[in-house]
């Protein structure tokens, strides 16, 4: 299913391409962007395809075709798809503004809850998982897939960011399930796994196009649909499968590596979206506190800041494919193993060299203007030596 979707998404993608060019949704280069060229939008239209791709196949297979007559999931998740992506079109081709365009994602996130995709108890340590009443479910469902959608579409501001984040995402998230469906035995978390195959799949299928340098922008249309599919990932786990199931562990484990897993369903969209969170709330207080609107844009998020820091444009999409990958697989592999103090170490490790690759351009202006100060008039013979100090003369003359 993930390399059908992949596949459909990627041939997709170039007709939809041509027509974003022909109706005219190729906006003009903003101050705050990062690219210098007029680019077209509307990527998420092929995403979308994908997704309808995706889910016609699935429900012919023998495997799969259960999940549609026995769940309510994918009608529901198609649902929810289809009124996000269209507000983002309309978004993409004239501009929303921002309170009509967050009416939309409630009233996306509202259908979606409707139809009974529903977060239904939760995760409390020291409990069997508190259950929730129908408006309590309905609220939190709501605010979850609106913050997932606002997450994901702000950190959409580099090529291929949004989509290798979430495609990374997507698959720690299938990992996860799919060891509930087939190591647990329980059937329920199957629509899960599906949705996340599939929407890895339309990652995947458009990161082709949208790789630095990018050909198509996926737009709201792409950044939102994004986010509501990876929230409803969660969603359906903790609407679908019986917390109780969710103890048994699958290498035998008991005491509180058993319990692992019943607060992944959780942990594991919260650390995929742990870096749009962190920026989206970031950009609030920092416009709020310059006395500008929370909805204005500005060049302050995490990946401008990589920018600034000396790294380039594919770099800083790298460092942020791997601090996502570590929280989110580290989650996956922490729920089938426990607690492992290798494992601890491991993570802590992999960290320590996080943080060296990400403050890297500082080590390298740092030695740029130590070679400056010992080689006389300011030459350095050797060609990375060059390159460092030609660099070093340039942001120099710029300011």
């Amino acid at each position: 299913m993930l390399f059908i979707t992949a596949a459909v998404t990627h041939l997709l993608t170039g007709p939809v391409r041509k027509f974003a060019i022909s109706i005219g949704v190729v906006p003009e280069v903003r101050a705050r962007d990062v690219h210098r060229e007029p680019t077209p939008r509307l990527g998420g239209m092929a995403m979308f395809g994908g997704l309808l791709a995706g889910l016609l196949v699935a429900s012919h297979l023998p495997h799969l075709e259960e999940i549609f007559t026995q769940s309510s999931t994918p009608r529901a998740l198609l649902s929810g798809a289809a009124l996000i992506c269209l507000l983002g079109v309309l978004d993409d081709k004239w501009g929303v503004d921002a309170l009509v365009k967050l009416g939309g994602q409630v009233l996306a996130a509202g259908v979606m809850a409707f139809q009974g995709l529903t977060i239904l108890w939760l995760p409390v340590p020291g409990t069997d998982g508190i259950y929730l009443s129908d408006w309590q479910g309905t609220l939190l469902t709501v605010g979850l897939i609106v913050v997932s959608i606002n997450a994901v579409n702000f950190v959409d501001g580099l090529d291929g960011l949004a989509a290798g984040t979430v495609g990374i995402a997507a698959t720690a998230f299938f990992l996860y399930a799919y060891r509930l469906w087939y190591g647990y035995g329980i059937e329920a978390a199957a629509s899960t796994t599906l949705i996340s195959a599939i929407l890895a799949g339309m990652c995947l299928g458009f990161l082709v196009h949208n790789s630095h340098p990018a050909r198509i922008f996926m737009g709201d249309s792409g950044s939102m649909l994004l986010g509501l599919l990876i929230a409803g990932c969660a969603v359906s786990v903790t609407g679908e499968v019986d917390p109780s199931l969710l103890k048994q562990s699958v290498d035998g484990t008991s005491g509180s590596a058993a319990m692992v897993p019943v607060y992944i369903p959780l942990m594991l969209p919260l650390s995929v979206i742990a870096l749009p969170v962190a920026d989206l709330v970031l950009a609030v207080i920092r416009r709020t506190w310059n006395g500008m609107s929370p909805f204005a844009a500005d060049k302050g998020h995490l990946h401008h800041r990589l920018l600034q820091l000396g790294h380039s444009h594919r770099r800083a999409v790298l460092l942020m494919y791997f601090w996502s990958a570590l929280f989110s697989f580290g989650i996956v592999a922490y729920s089938a193993r426990g607690a492992k103090s290798w494992m601890l170490s491991g993570v802590a490790s992999v960290c320590a060299v996080g943080l060296f690759l990400l403050l890297q351009p500082r080590y390298a202006s740092g030695l740029t203007r130590r070679l400056l100060r010992r080689s006389p008039g300011g030459r350095v013979v050797a060609t990375g030596g060059r390159r460092m100090a030609a660099d070093e003369e340039r942001r120099v003359a710029a300011g």
